[in-house]
């Protein structure tokens, strides 16, 4: 086959997922005034590729939990993109957990991504885990949740058999989908799908995408996550510490791969982490033919 052809064939694939693939984009709440400029940028650049949803990170105390309750209910008042917030168990009782549910469902949040959150050392509460989260919410209301999944298995998982049934009873207590933690070895995303599928989890397993613009802060990100970066992406990165244009081209074309190759397996949808920089995602997005 010519080269022109092998373009071309190239091509013709990314214009045949044009419409067929849906996004959604996290962000996480900002620390400083210029982060949040840089926040509310990228939520305006972004919206407009009409993601099925946002959404907010928070970390494990109450001020970043009221920050992502104004960004979320910021979000979804500004430009009626449907926010989700994250909301984790670890940090909070069940009584207070319930009023912040009522209070998401007052305000017309109605999709939450439940989390377990990580223990803090010396954490001696009685463990609450995310389907403990899960049956919580759908306790107080009819909630659309989202939870976690690990293709390459939780740091703390006994087994990836124990992992994995711990997935099903969050999908058995009432999650609506799983969203996985970014991976790059896209084997282990669809033999975990396949894994999924024959202990009776039903529900769609959206891919995370990390497009990666600093190796070195994924590098340290890996090893805290478990997940694993293959040696060819590492060579791809080689040399590249003070040349962050190089990075950002090399980090969209790997998503950009990565997307192509998962639709082909039949995934519909994807989940973009952000960092809450838009250029890289918009970049992909407007590639892969998603567009305002």
């Amino acid at each position: 086959m010519s080269y022109a052809k092998e373009i071309d064939l190239l091509n013709q694939n990314i214009a045949d997922l044009e419409g067929k693939i849906n996004v959604s984009f996290e962000f996480f709440p900002p620390k400083n005034e210029n982060m949040e400029v840089l926040l509310k940028d990228s939520i305006q650049r972004l919206k407009v590729l009409k993601p099925k949803f946002v959404s907010v990170t928070y970390g494990a105390n109450s001020g970043e939990r009221n920050r992502t309750h104004n960004i979320v209910k910021n979000i979804q008042s500004e430009t009626g993109i449907i926010a989700a917030p994250h909301l984790t168990g670890i940090d909070a009782t069940t009584d207070e957990l319930r009023q912040i549910a009522q209070d998401y469902w007052e305000s017309g949040i109605r999709h939450i991504v439940a989390l377990r959150g990580d223990e803090p050392a010396g954490y001696a509460k009685k463990p609450f885990y995310a389907s403990d989260l899960v049956k919580l919410l759908k306790d107080v209301a009819d909630f659309d949740i989202s939870v976690a999944a690990y293709p390459e298995v939780h740091p703390e998982a006994k087994s990836a058999q124990a992992d994995l049934l711990y997935l099903k009873k969050k999908i058995e207590a009432g999650a609506n989908r799983a969203i996985t933690q970014f991976f790059f070895d896209i084997d282990s995303y669809l033999r975990f799908r396949d894994r999924c599928v024959t202990v009776g989890i039903d529900v769609e397993i959206i891919p995370g995408i990390l497009p990666v613009s600093n190796f070195k802060q994924l590098d340290k990100m890996a090893k805290i996550t478990n997940v694993k970066i293959p040696s060819w992406m590492r060579k791809m990165y080689e040399g590249l510490d003070d040349d962050q244009t190089t990075r950002n081209l090399v980090g969209a074309s790997i998503a950009i791969d990565m997307v192509k190759i998962l639709s082909k397996e039949g995934v519909k949808d994807f989940h973009f982490y952000t960092l809450n920089r838009s250029e890289l995602t918009y970049a992909i997005c407007h590639t892969l033919g998603i567009r305002p």
